[in-house]
């Protein structure tokens, strides 16, 4: 029988120094299109009508995404703890960007989409 291979609190090899590097560059990138995406959204809400169709469908899209990205997350940490109860080990910084990508994703589109109109 395998003895289960341990990872360590610090990245040990450069794969996954570049990987907790990718973990950063992720993090930055969705707190900077996160702010640009409330300040585009505070400035529609403040220059539309808030019961025009635009805004409806802006409104119903910005919570529909959210709970999307909540979902895709849930389960992205699911995998991980049932992963961890088999004996699976993964690492924190893969870990942490499985956990980021569905609100990178969608952070990421909202701020192009909304700063093109």
């Amino acid at each position: 029988m395998k003895s289960p291979t341990h990872f360590p609190i610090l990245p040990q090899t450069p794969a996954a120094m570049m990987d907790v590097w990718k973990l950063g560059v992720m993090t930055f990138e969705l707190w900077s299109t996160s702010l640009s995406t409330i300040a585009l959204r505070n400035n529609l809400w403040q220059t539309q009508a808030p019961n025009s169709a635009r805004m409806i469908k802006e409104n119903q899209r910005m919570v529909s995404e959210k709970l999307e990205a909540s979902l895709e997350t849930g389960f992205e940490i699911q995998k991980a703890m049932l992963g961890m109860a088999f004996g699976q080990n993964t690492p924190w910084w893969v870990t942490g960007q499985r956990t980021l990508t569905p609100y990178h994703r969608r952070s990421s589109a909202n701020s192009r989409r909304l700063s093109k109109s």
